[in-house]
């Protein structure tokens, strides 16, 4: 049940706001501006989500290539990757989102140290790249001998017509031991980088899941654990855990992952899935192809990590699974308790505003939550409905033009490898019982009544509110970091940590409770003073003769 908490004035601060827009516009920011009101049954307002930018709005969101290559692929340690279009596409992409990994020996392989990109020059752009790419991977393969190379389109090379998927197949032809497969993750392709989420499921799926039978990992409760990307150590944190509690993690999308791990995930017991926007698909799709059950999980915050492996030990049914579960939570929850009440103790009563993609702006209320800090406003990036009002609104989203542009796959049954893990009898009884499978419930059940939900967040909006609200923290990305710190509110990056992390699981609830307690009690941005507080902005006139 959420909490509830007056927020004062937002039905004039939302008019205020649509005030200064034109028309039009105003009328759709009306419907992604939401004052948050839960009925009976976590029955919530509709919101207008996954829906172009408008031009000339500075937006929090990045390209459907950055959710491809940038978010679901990056972590992958030896799966090889190459930039097809410009550097800066490529430099961008490399390692700005903090993944880790690590390799189990020496001579592991791990590609995550390196920037490849075609290098797209004008004269390609004109000609034509495909050349240039065969070139490359001529040399990726006389340098590194990968099992695997994945080639991702930029914009450029979808306005020219280079077509990576046939430079995959001529070249996998070349070279029959390696795995070429190209992602049309053009950067306009889409709304937002959500689109390249989907790209990227939809092609590891294809060309990667389900093509190795033998690949196996010791262990009885074998499981995936999807839309997790390793940032700042999480992937390593919650590793650790689920190995205490007697449970055999055998591959997590994306983060500290190997290309043996992501062919052989069909054979496991069950998904679980963190960032749900990220790779829902998969999940999905995986269950209808080889019968693999998903639910929703989080680890972001010490009460959500416990629910999380009491659910995931709950589905096994095994006593010993069980007790050793409830033994790890016991024990890893005295340096917890210890830590956030005495944290609490200067936060509580704190308040703070989310703007984080994924599941991230969900996950995090979790954690500030638990040391006492209310939460003002949150909102999505690149949202879907269901993402902010829950699955059950799925049947009611109208699939528009942008949405048709990435292929929807028809997945039946594998004729070999569909492998029902539970019976429907059996699955139906536990639903019955109250487990969920295949659900998620949203952002907006868990917000505080009278919270403001705003979707695609822009940075004239997210000013308005903190001079209205002025919350104590703010939580987003990098585009917002520098504009909030200058206001002299503290400001955490939460795509990639600043240069923290971990921040799943139990130490990195721990790690989380101190890095906010610095952040709000360190007197620094109280001597802040904005350089337009400073030096207001010139203004002129037009002198006629």
């Amino acid at each position: 049940m959420a909490e509830v908490y007056e927020l004062p004035d937002t039905a004039e601060f939302k008019a205020e706001i649509l005030e200064r827009y034109p028309p039009k516009l105003a009328k759709k920011r009306a419907k992604q501006i939401i004052i948050n009101k839960i009925e009976n049954d976590d029955d919530v307002p509709e919101i207008l989500a996954n829906t172009r930018t408008i031009p000339g709005i500075i937006t929090m969101r990045g390209c459907a290539y950055a959710g491809c290559k940038g978010v679901v692929l990056g972590p992958t340690r030896d799966i090889l990757q190459i930039t097809h279009g410009p550097i800066g596409c490529g430099f961008y992409s490399w390692l700005t989102r903090r993944n880790q990994t690590k390799p189990t020996t020496e001579s592991d392989v791990n590609y995550m140290t390196y920037a490849m990109s075609t290098d797209l020059q004008e004269e390609e752009i004109i000609f034509g790249g495909e050349k240039k790419l065969r070139a490359a991977i001529d040399e990726a393969v006389a340098l590194f001998h990968p099992r695997a190379i994945g080639i991702f389109a930029t914009c450029p090379v979808g306005l020219i017509g280079d077509d990576v998927h046939a430079v995959a197949r001529a070249m996998e032809e070349k070279y029959p031991d390696i795995n070429i497969f190209g992602f049309s993750c053009e950067g306009y392709k889409g709304v937002s980088q959500s689109a390249g989420h989907h790209v990227a499921n939809n092609k590891v799926f294809t060309d990667v899941v389900g093509l190795n039978d033998t690949f196996s990992k010791p262990g009885k409760f074998k499981f995936n654990i999807l839309g997790e990307y390793n940032i700042g150590g999480d992937a390593f944190e919650i590793e650790r855990i689920v190995a205490d509690c007697g449970l055999s993690l055998h591959s997590t999308f994306s983060g500290n992952s190997t290309y043996d791990e992501f062919s052989s995930a069909h054979t496991v017991d069950l998904n679980v899935v963190m960032c749900h926007r990220s790779i829902n698909y998969l999940a999905e799709m995986m269950e209808k192809k080889y019968g693999i059950p998903w639910f929703k999980v989080n680890f972001v915050g010490a009460e959500a990590t416990s629910k999380s492996l009491r659910k995931i030990a709950q589905f096994y049914e095994d006593a010993d699974l069980l007790k050793k579960t409830e033994e790890v939570i016991e024990r890893e929850l005295v340096e917890v308790e210890k830590v956030r009440l005495d944290v609490k103790s200067r936060c509580e009563g704190k308040t703070a505003v989310l703007y984080v993609g994924g599941s991230r702006a969900h996950h995090y209320q979790e954690l500030l939550r638990e040391i006492g800090i209310t939460i003002l406003s949150a909102g999505y990036e690149f949202a879907h409905r269901d993402d902010y009002e829950g699955r059950k609104v799925m049947p009611s989203i109208i699939v528009d033009a942008d949405s048709r542009n990435i292929e929807e796959l028809k997945v039946e049954a594998d004729a070999v490898r569909y492998k029902p893990r539970l019976s429907e009898e059996k699955k139906a009884s536990m639903e019955a019982d109250g487990f969920a499978f295949s659900d998620y419930n949203g952002l907006m059940t868990e917000m505080p009544e009278s919270s403001l939900v705003i979707d695609d967040c822009n940075h004239y909006e997210l000013e308005e509110l903190l001079d209205r609200y002025h919350p104590d923290l703010v939580c987003a990305g990098i585009k917002e970091k520098y504009v909030v710190q200058k206001r002299g509110i503290p400001m955490k990056q939460l795509h990639s940590y600043d240069y923290m992390g971990p921040f799943a699981g139990y130490k990195g609830a721990i790690n989380f409770y101190k890095e906010i307690d610095r952040l709000l009690n360190c007197s620094a941005f109280k001597f802040t003073k904005a350089p337009w507080d400073e030096s207001p902005e010139l203004s002129a006139t037009y002198a006629f003769n």
